[in-house]
């Protein structure tokens, strides 16, 4: 077991958590902009922050109950006495105490639906709903009308407008599109792998194939986008989408090159839940919280919980997308899983655009962080511990687990647990990016199987790794793995072209030669790999003089960055690749937590991995926040065992600490 950390934050890290970055991209000198989407402007999670902290009570507070949510569900919907009249956006307050509720309640736009605390706030649910129409039953419901891949409510062909960045297209016909609709842009897969950017979810290239997409006449379209419309031109059929394209091969797949946009005729909007538990361990669900033709919806300050082999339901996941745009999820705590196997999941991005789940807790979760085919989504500051599976001796990496074709440019960062994967199960990934990561291999040294901080599956291609401190010192022994070798591949720090303890050998020359790494730190080097080029600190020593730059790609390569290296008289690394200052979740009872949180420019870490030399990562990593709120405040075991904890964001985050007045004569840092 890791021994549990202790908290120590200096003071020097008030000069860093509030610096702001004034270039347009904050990753501008590292990577090349065809490998990436400007996350600082593209408004990932609800577009300006969720709203609803200012907005009004709506009728007086609920009691406590047991029945059907009927109560509730009308005065969400405005039409229960006392409910009525009321001017949304507002909020509908839930009184202390336990809601025993026997079907689902049923979201809808312009309304927050807020408990007294997860502690004191209680659903407790004994079967789901249908409310949200898709494969089985839900316990909370966001959803517009029914639109989905097997029958879209509106459809028309996208017939010009296809550069990476545009934010003008052309469509078939605008017939029933409106300004502020949300677009979801399809295109047919590839027929056949060009060696570039590869859209396929067949056995071709995957394991089981079958990603979820539409499927037109034997043609499946994994790709898509989530755009809103903000203008549109009825007398040409151009509209004005925003944020602009993300892929670069739109318009140029190497299939039929079908392109279509689509569409709900209804979508709920603006509409949330806080503060409060739900206790899924007794539903007959598939889902506990679904989010359905949604968007600019959210989840916050929720304790989430399903029990192990209880309730008579699937149990998918915690929380589910699909056909949805622009949702949060955040400082929110979610324990436990179904079934501790196979479709087990904590938030699962099944069809979705600009997703940000930030600042969670994930306890005994199989797959925390579950990434269907999403793009342009950021996945930042989570904590995974005990990524619970039936197989004693098999290690989960977490909290991410890319999983399905057409993921691609989405960002995951400052997140901490014990590994990331990018699988073969469903289909391909693309240009994803991971920076500022902590992964430590194992939470429980009886696991000896994919036991490995990175997991690049074949027909992974074009992934960004920036500045991530990974391993675990006196057991990770090589650095990297690449198929068809498989020595040390479950002790690895890179795992290249196998899928799942060194199986399924395929595409490893592509997946590694187009890769970019850049300033990681690892316990088995033990130094930060600087390794562009013969310029560059470490070149002969760290870097065996081989490059990790990809920069003689025919399409997508990568300049040898500018920024990092400080040593070899580079500007330094940004603190965020989304983020323009420190959020308010990095202030903790026990101190402000230095932002950045992880990376070769950090000092003084308070983070170990393993036993000896390198155990202390190098000093260049602290607890994360949700990381230490699991630790220090709800005084979660290190491994992650036991049952479900007490939890309420607000005793972990946003507080002020008390600590000595600020050291003076410091000069704040600008980049």
């Amino acid at each position: 077991m890791r021994p549990k950390q202790s908290v120590l934050f200096p003071l020097i890290s008030i000069v860093f958590c509030f610096s702001v970055f004034s270039a347009a991209q904050n990753w501008s000198g590292i990577l090349d902009p065809s490998r990436a989407v400007d996350w600082s402007s593209t408004n990932p999670g609800v577009m300006g922050g969720i709203p609803s902290a200012n907005w009004t009570q709506c009728g007086p507070t609920i009691a406590a109950y047991t029945g059907a949510p009927t109560a509730i569900n009308n005065a969400i919907a405005g039409t229960a006495a006392g409910y009525t009249g009321c001017t949304p956006p507002y909020v509908i307050a839930l009184g202390t105490g336990t809601f025993s509720l026997n079907s689902d309640i049923i979201m809808k736009s312009n309304v927050a639906l807020r408990g007294n605390g997860p502690n004191n706030t209680i659903l407790q649910f004994t079967a789901g709903g249908n409310g949200c129409h898709e494969e089985g039953t839900d316990d909370v419901c966001f959803s517009g009308t029914f639109n989905w891949s097997g029958g879209p409510q509106h459809l028309t062909t996208w017939t010009a407008g296809f550069s990476q960045g545009t934010t003008q297209i052309t469509l078939g016909s605008v017939a029933g599109l409106s300004v502020g609709q949300v677009l979801i842009l399809d295109q047919a897969n590839d027929a056949v792998d060009t060696g570039n950017y590869y859209i396929c979810d067949t056995t071709l290239c995957s394991s089981e194939g079958g990603s979820p997409e539409r499927i037109v006449n034997g043609l499946d379209y994994s790709q898509q986008e989530y755009k809103t419309v903000t203008a549109i031109n009825a007398n040409t059929n151009a509209v004005t989408i925003s944020p602009g394209l993300y892929s670069p091969n739109w318009g140029q797949g190497s299939g039929a090159g079908t392109t279509s946009a689509w569409w709900a005729s209804t979508l709920i909007q603006n509409s949330g839940i806080e503060n409060l538990t739900l206790n899924h361990g007794n539903s007959n669900n598939v889902t506990g919280t679904m989010y359905f033709n949604a968007d600019n919806c959210w989840t916050k300050n929720v304790r989430s919980i399903y029990t192990l082999n209880s309730g008579s339901g699937a149990g998918r996941d915690h929380v589910w997308f699909q056909y949805s745009n622009h949702i949060t999820v955040q400082d929110s705590y979610f324990f436990g899983t179904r079934n501790s196997a196979t479709l087990s999941y904590g938030v699962e991005t099944w069809q979705s655009g600009d997703i940000l789940i930030q600042n969670n807790i994930f306890q005994q979760v199989v797959s925390p962080l579950l990434v269907g085919n999403t793009e342009g989504s950021v996945f930042a500051y989570n904590f995974g511990v005990n990524e619970m599976f039936n197989s004693a001796t098999w290690n989960m990496p977490g909290p991410s687990f890319t999983h399905d074709a057409g993921t691609a440019l989405n960002l995951f960062e400052g997140n901490q647990g014990t590994g990331m994967v990018e699988d073969n199960i469903h289909g391909t990934h693309n240009m994803d990016t991971y920076f500022r990561n902590q992964w430590y291999i194992m939470d429980n040294p009886a696991m000896g199987q994919q036991t490995i901080a990175v997991e690049l599956a074949g027909y992974t291609r074009e992934m960004n790794f920036i500045a991530n401190v990974m391993g675990r010192a006196g057991y990770s022994n090589q650095y990297q793995v690449i198929a068809p070798a498989k020595t040390n591949c479950n002790t690895a720090i890179y795992n290249l072209g196998w899928d799942g303890n060194c199986q399924d050998n395929v595409d490893p020359a592509l997946t590694t030669a187009t890769l970019m790494r850049w300033g990681n730190w690892d316990t088995v080097s033990n130094a930060t790999r600087w390794c562009g080029n013969s310029s560059d600190t470490g070149w002969s020593s760290t870097c065996g003089s081989t490059s990790e730059i990809p920069t003689g790609l025919a399409k997508f390569s990568n300049p040898v960055p500018t920024k990092g290296d400080t040593a070899a008289g580079q500007a330094p690394l940004p603190a965020s690749f989304y983020l323009n200052s420190a959020p308010a979740f990095f202030i903790t009872p026990q101190g402000i937590i230095p932002f950045p949180p992880v990376g070769p420019d950090v000092t003084g870490g308070n983070v170990t991995s393993g036993t000896g030399t390198g155990s202390n990562l190098g000093g260049h990593a602290y607890l994360i926040p949700a990381r230490n709120c699991y630790l220090n405040v709800m005084a979660g075991p290190v491994g992650g065992t036991g049952s479900v904890l007490p939890f309420d964001a607000g005793n972990c985050y946003g507080s002020s600490p008390t600590a000595p007045p600020p050291p003076t004569g410091l000069n704040a840092i600008v980049h």
